[in-house]
Formats: structure tokens, C-alpha cells, sequence
């Protein structure tokens, strides 16, 4: 029942010695900290199916419910790592809508500090651990995209775009949307026939083929990722475009191919806050003295990293960078910002249709890594349709170009003006005289 003291108290009352009395008060001490850590969200958080702390003036969207004393104090000490942690073994479960729980919560912390003391205390000595050195770049992507391809088939669409696609209506499905994110990169950057390109983080190799088979172009794509590198190279195989696109194994840091556009899908998010003039290097070795380029990024609208779960659990190594701190890769080698966008609807309706299709196939998923493996994923997605539904994700694509570039449109109109790829004899009249 409720109590007059206290509205947010639910608990069941019967009769019970001292020594249980005071451990249940102490729980319930416990339940109303950490429901006031989250900032009071509209949800009910319950501890073994008995106490209860509800939000007041308002019915939970959600209920979650805690095994244990020992997970509620975990997540005292650090909500997230403790939630996320809980979650993916089973010590806790959802009642209701995950992501719509995650969003609440995620908005209830918005006005505070969402990191706890121990998560700020550990997250410069994991960022020391995951530092993204040529060595330790190589370990952080193995961890995570180095997976059985076969998994990533299940949810991704069938060409393994793993970045944010592009919804010219909402109704696409992922597959079309996907094609029409990598044209409008490719209208972008205006590409034309015979020019060179440099592909850094090129995933399972889509965009390069894409580029390639679509445009007319030479592509040079490079991953550390050696399971993306095999698959990519087999794919080009099949399209007969080995001519075309060279996929090569190595860190970024090591290219000096020149190149006419430079484009980087979904790495920045890899290369860390301390490696951006790095970046920028390669950019400006690589690049020609008329060149032009993408960056398309998760990104922050303050400096902040991801939390302590995700990269010790789920992308060892990443950070979101804002558009200022973006602005290392460009400012010092003299690099002119043609155009930003946000895309951030565009990845949120995404990772819907990634959930979705995980959903799908979560037996499937459940055979080749166990059920752990499974809760730990769904959470992850979740957590990052949240985070862009809420704005504490946003989605950049940044381009950019040399001082001599004279390719720069007067408008946008022209990005527009094509919903699907045109035949290569529609692009060239679009070329720079």
C-alpha cells in the first residue's frame, strides 16, 4: 500500500521479526536512493517482487524489477554499469517497453549528472586501458566487429551497412534507405568518373562498391577490422570490381594513397578525442590540392563519453566527439567546412529497424553466443535508439574541402533532386566546369 509519508512507497507489510523489519527498511532506503539518482522517472523500480518505490502523481510506464540486494547496490554505486550489467545476466528485468523506460530515464537524468562518482573515477583509467593506439585500435575493433559475420546478417540489411541510413521518406525500408544514405553521400561529394577515392572505416565495404559501381570511381578502402576486409573482398569479387576498389587491412594512420574525395562513415566515433590531429594528418597527406571530403559521426552536444557499460562491454575505445572537438581534424590543416548536417531522426528510425529485425532472429542469436549475449545486445540497441530519440546522441555529416576546391554548390537543391542512384550518364552533367 501507499503511505501517507511517503507517496512513491509501495510495500507489503505483513508480519515480520525486527531483524526483518529493519533489513526491509533499509531496502527501501536503498530503492528510493537510487530511484532519486535517476532523477525520479516515471517508473517503478521493485526489489524481489516486494518493495516497490513508485513516481508520484503518475502511473509507472515501467516496472523494473531487482533479484537482489546485492544489484541494487550495484546500482547505487554506478546506475548504468550496474543496470546494464544486471540486465545482460538476468538479475533484472524489464516490465514494459525497453526503450521507452531507457528514454524516461535518460530525460530524468538529462538536468543532473548522469555518470555516478564511480564511473567518473574509473572512466579516465578504461580510457587509458582502450586508448586507441595503432595496437590498441586494432583490439578495440576486433572486439566488436570481428563477430561472426553471420550474426550481422541477421539484423543488418543485406549489404552489412552498420552506420546510420538515410530516410527520404519513412516509408523506405531499411535496404532502400540504406542505398539512398551512400548516393547522398555520394551527391555530396559531388564525385565524378575516374576520380580516386579513400575510404577509412569502410566496414563490410558497401560504400566503396557503391562508389565504385555507381559512380564511376577508384576506391582504396581500408579497415582494421580483418573479418571485414575478407567478407569486402569477396563481395567486390562477385561484382566483378576488383579493378575498382582495393580493400586494404591496416590502421588508418598508415595510408598516403592520394586521393580526388576522402570519405570516413562511422570512424570517428574509433579514432578517440586524443587522435583527431592524427586524422587530420592523413586527411591532409592524402587528399589532393583540390580535394574534398565526408565525415558522417555519432556525435555530442558536449563533450561527454559514452558510458562506462557500453565501452567496457559493447565498443571498447569509442567516444562521440562534438562539432568543436570534430573541428581538430580540420582547422589546422586548413580545411574549409562546406556543410553540416544532423541526421539524428535518421539514425534512431535506424536502429529500429536493427531492434526489429534482432528481435526477429534473437533464437538465432541466442545459438551461436547464448542468451546473455542476447540481453546484452538488445540493451545496446535500445539504449541507442534512446539516446538519439532523446538528443543526447546526435548524428553529423560534415563535409569539408580545400581551399581550391570551386566544387562548392550554390544551394542544396541538387542534393535533392534524385531519390535513387542515376544512371552515370545523368551524373556527368552535374560535373564542375
Amino acid at each position: 500500500m501507499v503511505t501517507k509519508s511517503d507517496p512513491r512507497l509501495l510495500s507489503h507489510r505483513s508480519s515480520t521479526s525486527p531483524a526483518q523489519d529493519h533489513s526491509s527498511r533499509f531496502d527501501m532506503w536503498l530503492l528510493r536512493r537510487l530511484h532519486s539518482s535517476l532523477g525520479n522517472p516515471q517508473i517503478r523500480i521493485t526489489l524481489r517482487n516486494s518493495l516497490q518505490v513508485s513516481p508520484q502523481g503518475a502511473s509507472p510506464i515501467a516496472n523494473i524489477v531487482i533479484q537482489d540486494r546485492r544489484t541494487l547496490l550495484q546500482m547505487l554505486l554506478d546506475p548504468q554499469l550496474g543496470f546494464g550489467d544486471a540486465y545482460t545476466a538476468g538479475r533484472v528485468t524489464v516490465e514494459g517497453n525497453l526503450v521507452v523506460m531507457l528514454e524516461t530515464v535518460f530525460r530524468s537524468m538529462s538536468a543532473m549528472e548522469s555518470h555516478g562518482w564511480y564511473s567518473r573515477s574509473v572512466s579516465p583509467f578504461l580510457a587509458f586501458l582502450q586508448r586507441n593506439s595503432r595496437q590498441g585500435a586494432r583490439k578495440n575493433i576486433h572486439r566488436h566487429y570481428d563477430l561472426d559475420a553471420n550474426f550481422f546478417r541477421l539484423w543488418l540489411d543485406s549489404q552489412l551497412v552498420y552506420s546510420g541510413a538515410y530516410f527520404s521518406s519513412s516509408s523506405l525500408t531499411l535496404e532502400e534507405a540504406q542505398v539512398a544514405k551512400m548516393d547522398y553521400i555520394c551527391r555530396k561529394l559531388n564525385l565524378q568518373r575516374g576520380e580516386r577515392v579513400v575510404d577509412i572505416g569502410c566496414g563490410w565495404g558497401a560504400l566503396a562498391l557503391h562508389m565504385a559501381r555507381h559512380y564511376g570511381v577508384n576506391v582504396k578502402a581500408v579497415s582494421n577490422s580483418h573479418e571485414q576486409i575478407v567478407w569486402a573482398r569477396r563481395r567486390a569479387a562477385e561484382l566483378c570490381l576488383t579493378h575498382e576498389v582495393e580493400f586494404i587491412e591496416d590502421d588508418y594512420r598508415n595510408i598516403s594513397t592520394q586521393c580526388d574525395a576522402f570519405v570516413s562513415v562511422g570512424m570517428l566515433e574509433h579514432v578517440g578525442e586524443g587522435h583527431y590531429r592524427d586524422m587530420g594528418r592523413v586527411i591532409h597527406r592524402v587528399l589532393d590540392s583540390a580535394g574534398r571530403g565526408l565525415i558522417q559521426t555519432i556525435g555530442r552536444n558536449q563533450p561527454c563519453p559514452f558510458n562506462l557499460w557500453t565501452r567496457k562491454r559493447v565498443f571498447p575505445g569509442t567516444y562521440a566527439p562534438t562539432l568543436r572537438q570534430a573541428m581538430d581534424l580540420f582547422e589546422p590543416e586548413d580545411l574549409s567546412v562546406v556543410d553540416v548536417e544532423n541526421l539524428r531522426p535518421h539514425y534512431a528510425l535506424t536502429l529500429e529497424h536493427w531492434l526489429e529485425r534482432f528481435e526477429e532472429s534473437s533464437a538465432k542469436v541466442s545459438e551461436m553466443f547464448g542468451p546473455e549475449f542476447v540481453r546484452l545486445w538488445r540493451l545496446y540497441l535500445a539504449g541507442s535508439i534512446a539516446g538519439f530519440r532523446t538528443g543526447s546522441l546526435q548524428h553529423f555529416q560534415i563535409l569539408f574541402a580545400r581551399k581550391a576546391y570551386q566544387g562548392i554548390p550554390w544551394t542544396r537543391a541538387k542534393l535533392y533532386a534524385a531519390e535513387e542512384p542515376r544512371p552515370m550518364e545523368e551524373r556527368q552533367m552535374y560535373a564542375v566546369r
